[in-house]
């Protein structure tokens, strides 16, 4: 039986931790975009970024050094050596590439005050055809994070009848841009309808500290403030407001409806 010398195999395993820590530095810048822009708290939790990002980047981080601990060998002609890792590495830098436009089309790029809540709205679910109808004052899928904005209200009931229909086809009100505006401009129309936290506290009396938890987190009392529900992907989740501007205080994951 043919046995390698100790140096065949040191050799190999040299090789693919120089990758692993090369293919770690990519994965991590590679998350600092991710995490930092496309999926800041709360929508990593919100739109689920982050199951996403880990499966791609697990099978990309782990897949590539296998490959070069597989094909390394010393022994071979340093030319056919040099061209077997740039294979491995156009490979493997072609899948983390799919991955992150995967992740981008999966991306939230607005949170949108949908007449009676919110809902996170993703680049996914925008329509192209309606790209072109988005209002001047309002980038359509921004890539610096997801912006605040708000729906405007219906011009006329023929409007509002079309808009109920395509949303019960599936498209939702929220992800179409012909409807957006500014999310200052729907203030009064926000604070109409949200309601005091109060009322949320004494529906959930067992998740009264949870609640009070979260906001004085981010320095506020529940006092004054006020809620409306959050449709995300796959969660309902809950708003706090302030009573004054509408300013978004705080998230949590609690079905308000």
């Amino acid at each position: 039986m043919f046995s390698y010398p100790p140096s065949f195999w040191r050799d190999r395993l040299q090789a693919s931790v120089i990758h692993f820590t090369l293919s770690f530095v990519v994965t991590t810048l590679s998350a600092l975009l991710v995490f930092g822009l496309w999926y800041p708290y709360p929508y990593r939790e919100i739109s689920g970024g982050r199951e996403l990002f880990l499966l791609v980047v697990t099978v990309d981080v782990i897949l590539g050094p296998l490959i070069t601990l597989a094909v390394f060998n010393r022994t071979k002609p340093w030319a056919e050596l040099r061209r077997d890792l740039a294979i491995v590495a156009v490979l493997q830098l072609a899948a983390l590439g799919y991955g992150l436009w995967t992740v981008s089309l999966a991306r939230p790029v607005h949170m949108v005050f949908e007449y009676d809540r919110f809902r996170v709205v993703h680049a996914i679910d925008v329509a192209p055809e309606l790209l072109a109808r988005t209002p001047q004052n309002v980038e359509a899928l921004p890539l610096m994070g997801p912006s605040l904005l708000a729906l405007r209200p219906f011009k006329d009931n023929k409007e509002k009848m079309d808009a109920t229909m395509a949303a019960l086809q599936g498209v939702s009100l929220a992800s179409r841009p012909d409807l957006w505006q500014p999310y200052a401009q729907a203030i009064p129309e926000i604070l109409k309808v949200a309601k005091p936290i109060t009322e949320l506290t004494a529906r959930f009396p067992n998740q009264a500290a949870d609640i009070a938890r979260v906001l004085a987190d981010a320095g506020r009392q529940p006092d004054g403030l006020l809620y409306l529900p959050l449709v995300g992907r796959k969660s309902f989740w809950t708003v706090f407001l302030d009573p004054i501007d509408a300013h978004i205080v705080a998230t949590m994951p609690l079905d308000s409806f």
